[in-house]
Formats: C-alpha cells, structure tokens, sequence
C-alpha cells in the first residue's frame, strides 16, 4: 500500500534538512523550491481565511450596532485590507493560484470557506457566526505556526546554497 503524505508534512520532516552539505546543489534548489510553493500555498490560504475573518467580524460589528453601513457597502474596504504590504502585494509570487482546500460542506467551516460566505452571513446566528470566527482563528494559527516552521526549512536550504557558491568564490579567487 502506497503512502500518501502532503507536501508541507515532507517538507517540514527533520530529514528535509538534514545532512545538506550532502546534497548536491541542484537537489537544494530543487528543495528549496518544493519548500517555497508550499510556503505561497499556506501564505495563499491564510489570506483567505483573513478575508473571511474580516467579513465574520464586519457582520457581527455590523450586528452589534457598531457598524451603519451594509456588508455590500463595505465589500471594497473588507476585501482590499491587508492585500498589501508597502507599495508590494503580498501574494506577488502567486502565478497561478493555488486549489482551494477540499471541503465536505457540512461543519460550519466548511460553508464559511466557501465562496458563497455573502449569501450566507443572513442565515448564520451570531452565536454561529462566532464559533466561526473562532474557528478560523484556531485554523490561522496552525497555518502561522507551518509557514514560521517552513520560513526555517527555507532560510536553512538557502544558507547551505549561499555557503555553496561563497566557497565556490573562495576556491577560484587568484591567491594573494
């Protein structure tokens, strides 16, 4: 029987960096590529959930009277907060999107990760709509703590490349 293991949980095993003044370097670019996508990909899906955590807690702003205008009249400001860091997106990277995470649609999360989420905020109660965001709360920390884990798998890949190409100089300067 074959075993099936994500990318991420490959990428972040002890033996992704191991021993890597082993590898040759062709193999530590091509890690720190594998590393790299996978990294966008979990960038890509915590923007997500930040998005629908920014429209959750609109509506029950919204809900709770501290808020007068209507969801679709703050759409354009939900959605362009956070997109940018600087002058620079933060998704600048991303040519090609990556999926969405398959979901079941019956757990709460499920219809909240959806794409439908404006046609169904008027369904959801408050008590509903906080779970929600509690939710996306716990499921945006795990993503934080795998990009942080895979932020050291790529600064090791890339210390080991840097190291590679100094000794590479080293080695062909003329002596002095």
């Amino acid at each position: 029987m074959t075993e099936h293991r994500r990318r991420i949980d490959i990428v972040l095993e002890p033996e992704y960096v191991a021993d890597l003044s082993e590898a040759s370097l062709d193999d530590l670019r091509r890690r720190r590529e594998s590393a790299e996508d996978v990294e966008t990909q979990i960038s890509y899906y915590r923007r997500l959930l930040h998005g629908r955590l920014d429209l959750l807690n609109f509506e029950l702003r919204r809900r709770n009277g501290q808020e007068e205008r209507t969801l679709i009249e703050a759409l354009p400001e939900i959605l362009a907060t956070g997109m940018t860091f600087g002058a620079e997106p933060n998704l600048r990277h991303i040519e090609t999107m990556p999926p969405i995470p398959t979901t079941t649609g019956r757990r709460l999360i499920d219809k909240i990760m959806d794409d439908g989420i404006l046609t169904q905020l008027p369904e959801l109660t408050e008590e509903e709509l906080t779970e929600a965001v509690d939710r996306l709360e716990e499921v945006e920390k795990e993503l934080s703590v795998q990009r942080r884990q895979l932020h050291t798998v790529i600064d090791a890949l890339q210390d080991e490349i840097i190291a590679r190409y100094r000794s590479q100089q080293g080695e062909t300067q003329p002596a002095g």
